[in-house]
């Protein structure tokens, strides 16, 4: 049985590593439609905490997911996540 790999989005959040499409920065106007779509779809997940939001985690199912860390950092969670599975 494998188990899923997940990753850390800050505050204790947690998404499926598997299921990510695309880890963005959410200030360009495009990625704000889609926020503001994902929004009035119902599919829209707010893990900032109230804090600034940082990167928009978009999942393979269309929900669109706020953190408030940095798209690099949730790049080398990943990565790292990655690695030491293929260490053990």
């Amino acid at each position: 049985m494998t188990s899923a790999k997940l990753i850390n989005i800050g505050f204790g959040n947690i998404v499926s590593a598997a299921r990510i499409v695309a880890i963005v920065s959410p200030d360009s106007a495009p990625i704000k439609r889609l926020i503001n779509e994902a929004r009035e779809r119902g599919m829209l997940i707010d893990a900032t905490y109230g804090r600034r939001t940082r990167a928009v985690i978009i999942t393979d199912s269309g929900h669109c997911v706020l953190s408030a860390v940095q798209p690099e950092t949730v790049k080398h969670r990943l990565q790292h996540k990655e690695s030491t599975e293929e260490e053990g």
